[in-house]
C-alpha cells in the first residue's frame, strides 16, 4: 500500500533540491550556450528533462527506503542527504562560478556518494536501488561533459 504523505514529502524534498538548485543557476545558463562544448553535448533543453525525471526517481527511491523496516534505513537517507547537497552544489560550481576543473572533481565526489547510495539502497530494498541506476549514468556522462568543458575551454 502506497503511504501519500511520506511518497509526496519524499518527492517534495528532491524535486525542490533540484527547484532550487535551477533558480539559483538560471541567470549563468547563457553561459553554457556560449562556451565550447564537447561533440556528445546533448541539445540545452535535455537537461531539465533529465534530471527532473532523475529527481522524481530519486524521490521513489528514498520513499521505498523510508518506509521500509530496515535498521539500516537512516545511514542510506544519510548517504541520500549528502548526495543531494552535493548535487545541489554542482551547478553553483559549474555553471555560477565557472570552476570548471572543481567542479569536475566535486562531480567524482558526487559519483561515488550516489554509487554508495545505490549500494545502500539495493541491500534496503532492490527496487530503490536500481532506480538510481540513470542516475549514475547520468552523473558519468556528466563527468564526460564536465571534463570536456574544462579541456575545450581553458
Amino acid at each position: 500500500m502506497i503511504k501519500i504523505k511520506p511518497l509526496i514529502t519524499n518527492l517534495a524534498i528532491s524535486l525542490g533540491v533540484g527547484i532550487a538548485s535551477a533558480l539559483i543557476t538560471k541567470n549563468s545558463m547563457e553561459l553554457y550556450e556560449n562556451i565550447n562544448k564537447p561533440a556528445l553535448s546533448p541539445p540545452s533543453v535535455t537537461f531539465p528533462i533529465v534530471w527532473t525525471i532523475l529527481f522524481i526517481l530519486m524521490g521513489i527511491s528514498s520513499y521505498l527506503v523510508y518506509i521500509s523496516k530496515s535498521t539500516d534505513k537512516k545511514d542510506a537517507l544519510k548517504i541520500y542527504a549528502f548526495q543531494l547537497f552535493a548535487n545541489f552544489v554542482w551547478p553553483i560550481l559549474f555553471f555560477n562560478n565557472q570552476l570548471y576543473l572543481f567542479s569536475f572533481i566535486w562531480l567524482i565526489v558526487l559519483l561515488l556518494l550516489v554509487l554508495t547510495m545505490i549500494i545502500a539502497f539495493f541491500k534496503i530494498s532492490k527496487p530503490a536501488g536500481l532506480l538510481q541506476v540513470p542516475y549514475i549514468l547520468w552523473i558519468t556522462f556528466a563527468s564526460y561533459l564536465n571534463i570536456m568543458v574544462y579541456i575545450l575551454n581553458r
